[in-house]
């Protein structure tokens, strides 16, 4: 994918989650079913960092269950870590960073260092190209100790016939479908008003050949959330 296709794509959800960050935040007030059940295998006492944490719904039930370990939580959206900061039940460290700029993990302190579990629910599939997600994930294993956990989950929007529906066309943005990768899309947002994001459709193949790629064995895998439970795709990858 050339350069400038990468940035606008990034520039787009850029745009999407600091103009809609609160808009986005309240339809995010609850948990989904998939994340729950992995809150539910992590000790209490477990280091983590949470990359592209939101508005804080994850840290704050963490916190609930009586969380004792360090907790990072990071995003680039300003707006999101606000109400973040804001609505923080305790103890919390809340950084703003670019994942898909290269060194962007040289900005947490070193006292956090290394970190058990790695999350990145809803994040990897809103980094376009294959060699940015790659980097990313090998920046990440350079976070985790040894028998650390990368935990993810990749939206599967193509078992939601409402969201095939706000599927946009790639020249709707001045782009044409040969511009980007097999996978990427573009959808539209109708809460507060309008918006697009893109989105990168994983397949289960897909991921099992990052995890590989990236020296990550998958320890578990399962679909999640949504009507059915097909809405999202979880994975624990371990080192």
């Amino acid at each position: 994918m050339q350069i400038e296709i990468v940035a606008r794509l990034l520039e787009i959800n850029q745009q999407f989650y600091q103009s809609f960050s609160v808009p986005f935040s309240a339809t995010r007030q609850r948990l989904q079913a998939g994340v729950i059940r992995i809150m539910d295998e992590i000790p209490p006492d477990v280091r983590l960092l949470d990359v592209g944490c939101g508005n804080g719904t994850f840290s704050n039930e963490l916190l609930k269950r009586g969380h004792t370990g360090d907790y990072v939580g990071m995003d680039f959206s300003s707006g999101l870590l606000e109400i973040s900061r804001r609505s923080s039940s305790g103890p919390a460290t809340f950084i703003q960073a670019d994942i898909s700029k290269p060194g962007w993990s040289t900005i947490i302190p070193s006292r956090f260092l290394p970190f058990e579990s790695v999350l990145a629910f809803a994040v990897l599939h809103h980094i376009p190209g294959q060699s940015i997600r790659k980097q990313f994930l090998l920046e990440t294993r350079d976070l985790l100790a040894p028998g650390g956990k990368f935990i993810q989950s990749e939206w599967q929007f193509q078992n939601s016939p409402r969201l095939l529906e706000r599927i946009l066309p790639w020249e709707s943005i001045g782009i044409s479908q040969n511009q980007v990768e097999a996978g990427d899309y573009l959808l539209d947002w109708r809460s507060g008003g309008k918006g697009i994001r893109y989105v990168h459709l994983f397949s289960e193949e897909e991921l099992a050949g990052l995890a590989g790629e990236c020296k990550f064995q998958i320890i578990d895998s399962f679909f999640s959330d949504g009507l059915g439970n097909r809405l999202s795709l979880y994975q624990v990858w371990g080192i």
